[in-house]
């Protein structure tokens, strides 16, 4: 018969020290969820990205198609905006995805400092050892 523990039993039996821990101190459920919203709105700005770079390619196509070297002026002009703006969108992919890293590093800062709060808690309310 296989038994099925719950991610409650699950997180117990990993983390049995956690029991010991203050409130402020434990990693809670939040502290490990993933951001899944900003991640896809990052993965959307690089696909808008990737799409501006294939508009590029088919206006340039197109262009030269219709109008052949009397476009160039126009498709330098159009290339350089869509290039600019497609740059534009990839970077702010990246910096979504640095806010991510960087929300994940705070947290794990805020748990190892309620950490070490708490055993200095325990160091300062210890008896003094010796004679």
């Amino acid at each position: 018969m296989i038994e099925h523990e719950t991610a409650e039993e699950r997180r117990h039996r990993q983390e049995p020290e956690q029991e010991q821990l203050p409130e402020d101190a434990r990693v809670r459920e939040e502290d490990l969820e993933p951001f899944a919203a900003l991640r896809y709105i990052a993965r959307l700005f690089k696909l808008l990205a990737v799409l501006l770079l294939l508009l590029l390619v088919a206006e340039i196509i197109l262009g030269l198609v219709q109008a052949g070297t009397a476009a160039l002026t126009n498709l330098l002009v159009e290339a350089t905006r869509l290039l600019v703006f497609a740059g534009f969108l990839w970077g702010a992919g990246d910096i979504a995805l640095m806010l991510i890293e960087t929300n994940h590093d705070l947290r794990a800062t805020r748990i190892l400092v309620g950490r070490l709060h708490h055993q200095l808690d325990l160091l300062v309310k210890r008896p003094p050892r010796g004679p």
